[in-house]
């Protein structure tokens, strides 16, 4: 029971952190490249979309267990501290009070819109050329 019980709090941690770094992302304070790969994290994490499609077995559900918490890690280091420490007390607060899932799902949906419709675009150029 202790395993699962670490499971779920682990989860729970990844999708504070996850918060965490689209709070920091808007930040005029943290540097570019720390947030494009904050970004980047938070919209693979989000996205129904993956490297490695779930079906497949063991190693669908690889890329989400290892890929995420990695991008996670390697965001927040980049990050400095005390703008994390006050994004951490901002995302636990607010995640306990509010919904962001519709504010994420809404951004995951426009940034795939927006890749889709450059995909076309070079597809069109391409094919039609």
């Amino acid at each position: 029971m202790g395993m699962i019980r670490r499971w779920f709090r682990r989860a729970k941690n990844l999708k504070t952190e996850l918060h965490i770094l689209y709070l920091a992302y808007r930040d005029p304070r943290v540097p570019r490249h720390a947030k494009l790969l904050a970004a980047l994290v938070v919209a693979y994490a989000f996205s129904p979309v993956d490297l490695i499609p779930d079906f497949i077995p063991v190693l669908g559900y690889l890329d989400d267990l290892v890929l995420v918490p990695l991008g996670i890690s390697l965001a927040m280091r980049m990050i400095p501290a005390e703008i994390l420490d006050d994004y951490r007390i901002q995302a636990r607060r607010r995640l306990e009070t509010t919904r962001a899932g519709l504010t994420g799902a809404g951004l995951i949906i426009v940034l795939w819109l927006i890749v889709l419709v450059i995909v076309i675009y070079f597809l069109s150029n391409i094919i039609f050329k």
